[in-house]
């Protein structure tokens, strides 16, 4: 069995079961069957959802460095299923807060997005996750072509908008935030020198 067999058959079905993990913990954990959400079970719901779609950001923008780093192409096999699990604990993050903690009320939700322009910022990121989700497919990736790059690109500015929410979010101990931001850094830094070399070497090739 060759590497990318293994990879479809074996390993995929692994990694999408651990990624499925924290939500059935959260979920169990609302049962008290593993565990307790604490004092505010609402909050802690929403912030483990959102906490886990940062991670899922990274881990997501994360498999191209690794891939170019170690040599690994088949771990590019995984970026799509890390992009739609993103966009899943950030669909729930946003319904644990419309459902459990605004209870579907227009009113509250509006007040909400009006003085908490954190929420807005997040919101603005799951939309456009969503048009990664539906044109996620190879269908689509056919059909549009060379714009689906273009809106593929649109990545890069989830995860600010998402460390962002997150900043904003926090009251007092910034720790966790500036963590995050500090990855996110390093990860599309590197995509910044990456870029910067191969237009070097057009250069000197093309002077040469």
């Amino acid at each position: 069995m060759d590497t990318l067999t293994q990879v479809r058959r074996i390993w995929k079905p692994i990694v999408f079961l651990l990624c499925l993990v924290p939500a059935l913990l959260i979920v169990t954990d609302a049962f008290e069957l593993t565990g307790r959400l604490g004092a505010n079970p609402v909050e802690e719901i929403q912030d483990r959802f959102g906490i886990w779609a940062l991670r899922f950001i990274m881990i997501t923008l994360a498999v191209t460095p690794l891939r170019r780093v170690t040599g690994w192409n088949w771990l590019a096999r995984f970026r799509r299923m890390f992009g739609l699990f993103t966009f899943f604990y950030v669909l729930m993050h946003f319904l644990a807060w419309l459902i459990l903690d605004q209870g579907v009320l227009l009113s509250a939700i509006l007040e909400d997005i009006v003085e908490r322009p954190f929420i807005t910022i997040g919101f603005v990121a799951l939309l456009l996750l969503t048009a990664l989700a539906a044109t996620s497919t190879n269908a689509m990736r056919r059909r549009l072509g060379r714009r689906w790059q273009t809106l593929h690109n649109a990545t890069y500015v989830i995860a600010v908008l998402g460390v962002w929410h997150y900043w904003w979010q926090v009251k007092q101990d910034i720790t966790e935030p500036l963590i995050y931001a500090s990855v996110l850094a390093v990860l599309l830094g590197a995509r910044v020198w990456w870029q910067w070399q191969r237009r070097r070497k057009q250069a000197i090739a093309y002077g040469s």
